[in-house]
């Protein structure tokens, strides 16, 4: 595998493979196969240009080393099917939490933990339903985990999880703080400290006090939309989402209005940018612009927000069997993946079906590459933009 100072990993979850590109010339490097990587708990930034993704059907925590002279460096056995993956700051102490899978409802209560440096890892049983999860770091780390109906965020030692028996014994959390019920969305902020989960009332915190956590303010979301995922800005301390209003009818998802929102973490304020009806889904940072895809009915874009709020909108190449109109934006459909790096100017987003990934220039707005891969990428696939000592791994949260 050949080093270049960009790497772009491509999952298509679907197929069951894994590429690495170099970036911005396109060249496959690196090629996976039998590797189902678990698209909602996604690619997970690690120190040293490192990545962490959860193979969904294999059960294992796969270390990826984008630069290096193998693309897999470890595969740890994990829980599966993968709902969320996090780590501590200092990337070495990781969480896999499991979720729905191919199920209707919830049904595993099992959490994996790992331990990099020592190789030790243990899973345990903690509550059915789909937890989000931060690793606080320090002497003592801890694991957060955010639970829905009834709402929680569950306070555990990582010591003592890692130290469980064999057997997945049931562990009780060391302290609870309560959450509304309705909870969706995690991140931290290692530089504070402070640890978030979106509600459908705004935005929690919480710090950590000993082996606790205590409850900081709401911030709130300041629309009568919602946010559900956090994401942390590694390039200047900030909290970004995007609010999703309008009628939650899924039919009704090209009427579905959506804003930027970030909330400046050091001076408290919040800015909100609308960015037009449609389905627009997760969200990607560049050097100076935040990056989103905007799918829609009548046309898809590309969408670059700068740090000075001015918006720019690239358009996108139709793809076959997209969402329509009297259909859903998630059952049997194409969707969009969208991934940039806060190191580099470059932005990926998926063309889903074509097996095809645009590589845009953002400083011009223009598409420099088009990665054409032999494998289609159904529903999108999901892609993770790496540069050397980019800062990405600032963010201990799998995206």
């Amino acid at each position: 595998m050949t080093a270049t100072a960009s790497t772009l990993l491509v999952s298509d979850h679907v197929d069951g493979s894994v590429y690495a590109a170099s970036v911005p010339d396109g060249t496959v490097t690196a090629r996976l196969t039998g590797r189902h990587l678990s698209e909602h708990a996604g690619f997970l930034a690690l120190p040293g240009g490192r990545a962490a993704c959860v193979d969904d059907r294999r059960g294992e925590l796969l270390i990826l080393d984008p630069f290096g002279d193998e693309l897999v460096e470890n595969a740890i056995p994990v829980a599966v099917p993968a709902e969320h993956l996090a780590c501590d700051p200092s990337g070495r102490r990781l969480v896999v939490t499991t979720g729905l899978g191919e199920n209707a409802e919830p049904w595993s209560d099992l959490l994996t933990v790992v331990d990099l440096a020592t190789g030790e890892a243990a899973r345990v049983r903690t509550r059915v339903g789909e937890p989000g999860v931060t690793v606080l770091g320090g002497g003592d780390p801890l694991v957060v985990l955010r639970h829905r109906e009834p709402g929680a965020l569950a306070v555990h030692r990582f010591a003592d999880l890692l130290a469980a028996p064999p057997g997945c014994p049931v562990v009780t959390p060391h302290a609870i703080l309560a959450l509304p019920g309705d909870g969706h969305g995690d991140a931290q902020d290692p530089g504070s400290g402070r640890v978030f989960a979106a509600t459908g009332a705004g935005v929690h915190s919480a710090r950590r006090r000993g082996d606790a956590l205590v409850a900081g303010p709401v911030i709130p979301w300041e629309s009568p939309a919602r946010g559900w995922y956090l994401r942390l800005d590694t390039r200047r301390p900030a909290l970004w989402t995007t609010l999703r209003g309008g009628d939650p009818d899924p039919l009704r998802w090209p009427d579905w209005t959506n804003r930027a929102w970030r909330h400046d973490l050091e001076t408290g304020r919040t800015s909100l940018t609308e960015l037009g009806p449609g389905l627009v889904f997760r969200l990607a940072l560049a050097r100076n612009d935040t990056v989103f895809t905007r799918v829609h009915p009548d046309g898809d874009e590309l969408i670059l927000l700068g740090s000075d709020n001015a918006l720019r909108r690239v358009p996108l190449p139709a793809m076959n069997g997209a969402p329509r109109h009297g259909g859903t934006p998630w059952e049997g459909v194409e969707r969009r993946a969208v991934a940039a790096s806060p190191g580099s100017d470059w932005a990926a987003v998926t063309r889903g079906g074509h097996g095809e990934v645009h590589l845009v220039d953002v400083r011009t707005g223009h598409e420099a590459t088009r990665l054409r891969l032999s494998t289609p990428l159904h529903h999108g696939g999901h892609m993770l933009l790496l540069s050397r000592d980019d800062g990405a791994d600032g963010d201990p949260v799998g995206r």
